[in-house]
């Protein structure tokens, strides 16, 4: 029976606070209190050396200083991932204090982490299922501690803070790895291949009952096999278990008219986002997201009920989703488009039953004008629309393969840490390619380090175009195509042109002196009056242009040969065949 573990599993969750020898944590001895790095950390290496089942790994820097652990439970004593995923383990990673404000997966995890090798009860779960833990990913911002960065949130007493050492927020930061903490988690997630993916949070927003709610993978992400699975097997199990559990979950309260009973949007979490970056490798995700408003207390232990009520899912369904990750990414492959951005689809809707308070309206004592509250007096329990769908906003054709240029060597190592593969051009060549011209982006002020592009238009040009010997050739029928056409295609939302990595480009580097160009450009209108013709209908059409000497000249300068071609082209070729091009 799918449930028959639930009565044990409550047991282990109410007896989570006991007292547990040496392997207390800061949080069992004071519930207001959440780990420091340090008594975090210390609280790892003494379960390392008590416990062959267990083992704590150091990965790479942070903007720190301090390195990224991963602390792994493998009931076999195995550690090696590669060996693990060749006996069929299905992996779990799970990320702590993304936001050090939002701790509470740090405690919780610690506990689960102990529970885990110490309890006999967990041993059946744990057979086919390795569970690894970063215990804290923002070390920077854990480290910069206070009590009052998070002005919404009931505990617990001191926290961390949201940005890191260089005021960056990680879970903006898994494409562009502008931080070495995202680099090092990029080299634990590429190394390990996990099959699910929790990343632990607290909600800002509404008002509610819930004290957990849950932001997965937007299904239709994920393709149809592992999208369907989890939409119409996966969810509805964990919902059940933690209704079962007697922690009544919903999804995250993300985006709504005016309060959560008008109805409310999945989060789109595209590939900036922790979920989002995982859904590019084919990794089913959960955001569990403890509401701000519930005691400290009650936060911990509904993350330790979630991840607890996951394992004993993964128990049971563990082997199909480990090769429903191997069909989603046969499927990818197979593919002839790739998605880049998706949007609510306004067509396709769910009832949700919800537990809410009434949201009203009363005058601000600080404003005099109408604000919003919710009255904890007024609960209700009532069906609300969920937008859960999405449709794809913009596709693209699979090349062959993409040639990128070995200037961009930053890409290039980008790709490469996330599993792309490549080959390199044997001898200059001018193969036949599709380019892109950008004709048209927005651009955002000051985000996360960036000038972000969004919006993004393209024409695309067919043309023989000259690269050179080792330059890298990216095949699409690889495992990493998802990620690579997600990142290269510039119309991608968070692709790297949207990151500013391919910015040279859209800077004009020769002009003209108008003096000497105007003898040039009236001998040029003489030898084509069909543009002269074009010029004098737009000096009819637009005044200004009339009135300006230098538009009119910058635009017949435009339609000379002496205007570089390189403006707003985009670098890397799109091949369409691969006849003429020697690579290794």
């Amino acid at each position: 029976m799918r449930y028959a573990t639930t009565i044990f599993l409550g047991l282990l969750c109410s007896a989570m606070l006991a007292q547990s020898g040496t392997y207390n944590t800061p949080f069992e001895q004071n519930n207001q209190a959440t780990a420091t790095y340090a008594e975090c950390m210390d609280f790892y290496k003494k379960l390392d050396l008590g416990y062959n089942k267990m083992k704590l790994i150091e990965y790479g820097p942070t903007d720190s200083g301090h390195p990224l652990h991963l602390a792994v439970v493998s009931m076999s004593g195995e550690f090696d991932p590669v060996k693990l995923r060749q006996q069929g383990k299905l992996i779990l990673l799970i990320n702590n204090a993304i936001h050090p404000g939002e701790p509470e997966g740090v405690d919780a995890s610690m506990v689960l982490c102990r529970d885990l090798v110490q309890k006999q009860d967990y041993r059946p779960i744990l057979e086919n299922i390795v569970v690894a833990f970063i215990p804290m990913y923002n070390i920077d911002g854990a480290t910069n501690r206070g009590c009052c960065s998070r002005a919404n949130q009931d505990g617990p007493l001191e926290y961390g803070f949201r940005g890191n050492a260089r005021n960056l927020d990680l879970n903006r930061d898994f494409i562009k790895c502008d931080s070495r903490n995202a680099r090092s988690f990029v080299k634990i997630f590429n190394e390990w291949k996990p099959d699910v993916f929790v990343d632990n949070h607290t909600s800002n927003g509404a008002d509610y009952q819930y004290t957990m709610t849950m932001l997965p993978t937007q299904s239709d992400k994920l393709g149809t096999l592992l999208g369907s699975y989890m939409r119409r097997v996966m969810l509805p199990h964990l919902y059940q278990r933690m209704e079962a559990m007697g922690q009544p979950m919903c999804p995250y309260v993300n985006e709504f008219k005016d309060t959560p009973a008008d109805g409310i949007y999945a989060f789109y979490d595209s590939p900036r986002f922790s979920s989002g970056y995982a859904a590019l490798h084919h990794c089913i995700a959960f955001v569990p997201e403890t509401h701000m408003l519930k005691p400290f207390p009650k936060r911990v232990k509904a993350t330790y009920d979630f991840m607890s009520v996951l394992l004993q899912e993964l128990s049971v369904e563990g082997q199909r989703i480990v090769q429903l990750h191997k069909d989603a990414i046969a499927e990818a492959m197979e593919k002839e488009y790739a998605t880049l951005e998706w949007k609510a689809d306004e067509r396709r809707t769910d009832t949700i039953l919800f537990k809410g308070y009434e949201g009203k309206y009363k005058p601000s004592e600080v404003t005099g004008l109408d604000r919003l509250w919710y009255d904890r007096s007024a609960p209700y329990e009532r069906p609300i629309l969920f937008w859960s769908r999405m449709e794809p906003k913009a596709q693209v054709l699979k090349p062959v393969a993409y040639i990128i240029p070995q200037a961009y060597q930053e890409v290039i190592e980008m790709l490469e840490m996330n599993g792309v593969q490549f080959k390199r051009l044997t001898a200059d060549a001018a193969p036949e390619v599709e380019l892109y011209r950008i004709l048209q982006y927005e651009t955002r002020n000051a985000y996360e380090g960036h000038y972000l592009h969004y919006d993004v238009k393209v024409e695309k040009e067919r043309k023989n175009w000259p690269y050179h010997k080792g330059d890298y050739v990216a095949l699409t029928n690889q495992p990493a195509v998802r990620f690579l056409m997600e990142t290269i295609e510039p119309q991608g939302i968070d692709s790297y042109f949207a990151w500013n990595y391919f910015d040279g480009i859209l800077g004009q580097k020769e002009y003209f002196s108008p003096y000497v160009f105007e003898d040039i450009a009236a001998q040029f209108l003489k030898e084509n009056p069909e543009i002269k013709y074009e010029l004098e209908m737009k000096r009819k059409a637009e005044p200004e242009f009339a009135k300006s000497q230098w538009a009119q000249l910058f635009w017949v300068y435009k339609q000379t040969k002496y205007y570089e071609p390189t403006v707003n082209l985009y670098p890397v070729g799109r091949v369409v065949q691969l006849e003429g091009l020697s690579f290794e």
